[in-house]
């Protein structure tokens, strides 16, 4: 870090003192105003700028915590305070565990049954496409594994120095994990007019003025977008993914946000997807990086820190190159990686811890309903637990005297509604 730390004076001034805080220049400055007119941060202000979802009082998931308790204190395996399914999934892990304990170290890219749940959870949300657990490696959340990556791709100085392309805006610390490895942004607009659009036009435009700087060899691209928000299209995927094989460009797609998509007709649909359905002209020869977390969407588990990144097409020997690296920074969390498993695989319908995991807030599974249906679809029903519904079942109340138009747009607003919500919670 002496390097890139020389060049970075602004953090050598917020990295000072014995309790060593990160923080953002902007934060301290709002600190700073604070206190220069007498003034304390108000009891009622709402911090909306962190994606730190229980920071900003979002409740666990019960069968997470169940399942990392019971791992953490085995003696609870034998206690019926817990679900019978989260006993028998901390028993499954902990078996898996070196040791039988979460005490010890994992395997460099992971415990091999978390690996493999995580590609049946790619397979089936990519309705088929196959998954090679060997390619899935786990990390302390989908940052450390673009670390590992960014390490790999970077080198090079003057013209022969590493360039990634990154569409802006794009959140701030980015730009200093590339110059923590010695590589060089290369920012590319996207067109606000048009829905946060990523244009090719802009890349080719943008990668040729780059050349007399540095050597591009990477491009970064989150979908769904932070800070935008917006939701690339399978067209714009497409276009990207051709960008990339004609530029000999690896790609980082960092899919954190994929849980998070709300926008009625907006779908999220992976880059592994579009690529293997564009035939082996591309799905034999582009080479990317796709990155996962339990930080974002509805777990939201920032701090047990948890990630996957999928490796595809990367050759052998390369491969070997990415394990050491690995290798060098220790395995990740295994409290974060059993969380991870139960991203990657949660409780089906008919499991004991069904109906609590669909709980939210101590929410009915069909108030829950309700409400995102309220605000996603502005489409107002009534949940089934204001009439007495049987215990483990869920259901919603329509009154059908309305005009036909209006109930055939209730009913296309519920099927594209109910569609989502499946794919999120299933």
């Amino acid at each position: 870090m002496i390097g890139p730390w020389k060049r970075m004076p602004f953090l050598r001034k917020m990295y000072s003192g014995k309790r060593r805080i990160w923080s953002s220049p902007l934060e301290n400055q709002i600190k700073a105003e604070a206190q220069q007119w007498g003034q304390k941060p108000s009891k009622h202000l709402i911090d909306a700028s962190w994606g730190d979802a229980h920071r900003l009082g979002m409740k666990p998931i019960s069968f997470v915590r169940q399942v990392t308790a019971a791992c953490l204190y085995p003696e609870l395996l034998h206690s019926e305070t817990l679900p019978v399914d989260a006993r028998m999934r901390a028993q499954r892990l902990l078996r898996e565990c070196y040791g039988g304990s979460v005490g010890a170290y994992s395997a460099m890219s992971g415990i091999p049954h978390v690996q493999r749940s995580v590609s049946d959870f790619i397979s089936r949300r990519d309705g088929g496409v196959p998954s090679d657990p060997d390619n899935i490696a786990i990390c302390n959340g989908s940052q450390s594994a673009l670390l590992v990556i960014l390490k790999l791709l970077s080198y090079g100085k003057g013209l022969n120095q590493t360039g990634v392309l990154a569409p802006l805006p794009i959140y701030s610390l980015f730009k200093l994990m590339l110059t923590t490895q010695g590589a060089f942004m290369v920012p590319c607009q996207l067109f606000e007019e048009e829905g946060w659009a990523l244009k090719v036009e802009e890349l080719r435009r943008v990668i040729q003025a780059t050349r007399s700087h540095c050597t591009p060899r990477a491009m970064y691209v989150i979908n769904p977008g932070n800070p935008t928000g917006h939701v690339q299209s399978r067209e714009s995927i497409e276009g990207v993914i051709q960008f990339a094989a004609e530029e000999r460009l690896f790609l980082l797609i960092d899919e954190v946000y994929q849980d998070s998509v709300h926008m009625e007709g907006c779908e999220f649909i992976s880059y592994k997807k579009v690529l293997f359905e564009m035939g082996p002209e591309y799905s034999d020869t582009v080479q990317m990086a796709s990155l996962h977390s339990i930080s974002k969407g509805f777990m939201g588990e920032c701090g047990l820190r948890g990630g996957y990144m999928e490796l595809v097409n990367i050759d052998p020997p390369v491969m070997n190159v990415l394990h050491t690296l690995l290798a060098t920074v220790a395995c990740s969390s295994l409290i974060g990686q059993i969380a991870l498993d139960i991203m990657a695989d949660p409780p089906q319908e008919g499991d004991p811890s069904y109906p609590t995991y669909l709980k939210v807030a101590g929410m009915d599974a069909s108030q829950l309903y309700c409400s995102r249906l309220l605000e996603e679809a502005d489409l107002c029903v009534e949940p089934g637990c204001e009439y007495g519904q049987r215990e483990g079942t869920h259901h919603i109340r329509i009154c059908v005297l309305t005009p036909t138009e209006n109930l055939e747009e209730v009913l296309r607003r519920l099927r594209v509604f109910h569609l989502r919500f499946l794919s999120q919670f299933s």
